[in-house]
């Protein structure tokens, strides 16, 4: 699931025009690395949300500008992993 989860990150981060040619897992996703602003943290949040039936608050999305690619993919999973069951069990 958590390879799932980062592909598809990686690709909607593409899709956003950010450069995902040397995104690493350490690759801090606010402005020490991808300088992602909050309306594109937010975007990235809603296409989680219909990818995968997650959701996360406010504040969570404002606290991932300062997680790395690998915080954010492992809180999603973390998340992801009642819903699928309840999705798709």
């Amino acid at each position: 699931m958590t390879e799932r989860i980062r592909e598809f990150v990686i690709t909607a981060l593409g899709e956003m025009n950010y450069d995902t040619d040397e995104i690493e897992g350490d690759t801090v996703l606010g402005t020490e690395g991808l300088d992602m602003e909050s309306l594109a943290v937010a975007e990235l949040a809603v296409r989680l949300e219909d990818e995968f039936g997650v959701g996360f608050a406010d504040e969570e999305m404002a606290e991932f500008r300062t997680a790395t690619l690998d915080e954010f993919v492992g809180a999603v999973a973390r998340r992801c992993d009642p819903a699928m069951e309840k999705n798709h069990g």
